[in-house]
């Protein structure tokens, strides 16, 4: 008899306890959630939020449910506008493997839910672990190429998943009704690539936030759904998404190996597949002094997939320049450093950086670089080449963010929205989220800008 996926899932985090979490994994998982912050803080930069803002408000109302560094919601728009926030500038994590970002869909369920539970920094971290580790493997036993093939943006159909196991563990919930959750979870995925380019493709992960939180309330009630949502013979969204996926890649090592030890964290904010680019770019800048006035041609090789993605892009936007491969690498070149500053709309309208991006960079599809890699070559005026060749950019698994890189993106990204001391305190807090007693502790306090 085949075995039930959904339900051998649902067991393990319903049983899932502080001690069963690896030293390792708890210290990703707790890694990750800082980062998470210091994403949702940079994300209140972005022109969309007030556009999620007033949706939020028009389909939820008024509410107490925490935002990070705005307005109080309702609990659905606040869940809404934090997984907005979190990816809004691109600058969160990604599961490479199914190319998902993960935490944006993980953590405000488990906010939302968690202000209206009595729980502690401990609960709050094992929920969000095995939201990440939900997500994670149902992707991964999605078998992302066959699923890629038929255009699935990752975020949006496996998202819901981390998102009702993060609120599911919150709640209480038994095996039977974590099982509901995640068929309900499933019963709500989509999102396609149709909208790359477009910030409807960080919508799918708002939204995803939101299917997760709607499936784990609704399986609290006893709400019953389909029994394998995931390898069910007739609508299992792994034969109707993929190609009936890998059901057995999903559970390999379920307990003993944490797959959330394998996400990736963005050191800049651009899209995950263009880390490489920077990171090989910014290596050129620091060692060798690279910049637009010494440089007179850059050759940037990708990937056929990220090339397709990437190479010939538009800038027409700050969002559109953040997937932009060739406005990217000219304006690393020319300020020497990346992050938001590098992507106002007065440097999008810069006419002589525009044309060093047009006439100056070179983006080509390079057989010889694999994934997510890059290989950048420079000539300089003098007649000098520089090269630099990048497998996986620095915030991979195999070249992880450690804690003091992750503790400076969150201080850069508290810069300017929250004062010094306020930002030192909620990152204070959050490094030590675990060992603190109770709700207002963990999360009110440690969270710059939220409310009760």
């Amino acid at each position: 008899m085949k075995e039930n996926l959904t339900e051998r899932l649902a067991d393990f985090v319903a049983a899932a306890r502080m001690e069963d979490l690896a030293d390792s994994a708890r210290e990703r998982a707790r890694i990750v959630l800082i980062d998470t912050v210091a994403s949702a803080l940079m994300g209140s930069r972005s022109e969309e939020v007030p556009q999620i803002e007033r949706l939020a408000s028009a389909v939820a109302g008024p509410g107490r449910s925490p935002v990070v560094g705005r307005p109080p919601l309702a609990n659905a728009g606040a869940v809404l506008v934090n997984g907005y926030l979190v990816t809004a500038t691109t600058v969160c994590d990604v599961y490479r493997p199914a190319l998902c970002h993960v935490s944006p869909q993980v953590f405000p369920p488990a906010l939302a839910t968690a202000m209206e539970r009595d729980v502690t920094g401990a609960d709050f971290l094992l929920a969000f672990a095995l939201g990440l580790e939900i997500t994670t493997r149902v992707a991964l036993g999605s078998n992302y190429p066959a699923f890629r093939a038929n255009g699935w943006h990752s975020p949006g159909v496996w998202g819901p998943f981390g998102g009702a196991a993060a609120a599911g563990t919150l709640l209480g919930l038994d095996a039977r009704q974590m099982r509901n959750a995640f068929s309900l979870a499933g019963s709500q995925s989509a999102g396609t690539f149709a909208h790359w380019g477009t910030p409807t493709i960080k919508f799918h992960q708002s939204r995803g936030a939101l299917s997760g939180y709607l499936a784990a309330t609704l399986a609290e009630t006893g709400f019953e759904a389909g029994a394998d949502v995931l390898t069910a013979e007739d609508g299992g969204l792994y034969g109707t998404y993929s190609d009936g996926g890998r059901p057995d890649v999903a559970l390999e090592g379920l307990g003993d190996r944490w797959e959330l030890e394998r996400l990736s964290l963005r050191p800049w904010p651009l899209a995950s597949s263009l880390q490489s680019v920077a990171t090989a770019l910014l290596h050129l800048v620091d060692t060798a002094g690279a910049s637009a006035a010494s440089v007179a041609h850059a050759r940037v090789g990708l990937s056929a997939t990220v090339y397709n993605m990437h190479g010939q892009l538009p800038w027409d936007n700050r969002f559109q320049a953040l997937l932009s491969a060739p406005f990217v690498s000219a304006v690393i070149l020319a300020d020497g450093v990346c992050g938001l500053d590098q992507f106002t709309p007065e440097r999008l309208k810069d006419a002589e950086l525009d044309r060093y991006a047009r006439e100056n960079v070179t983006v080509v599809l390079d057989d010889t670089v694999e994934g997510t890699g890059a290989v950048v070559d420079l000539e300089l005026r003098d007649g000098q080449r520089l090269t630099d060749r990048r497998a996986v950019p620095h915030g991979d698994e195999q070249d992880p963010l450690s804690i003091d890189d992750v503790t400076s993106k969150f201080l850069a990204a508290a810069a300017g929205v929250l004062p010094d001391e306020v930002a030192a305190t909620a990152l204070s807090r959050l490094e030590r989220i675990d060992e603190l007693p109770g709700i207002d502790g963990a999360l009110v306090g440690a969270l710059p800008g939220v409310t009760a």
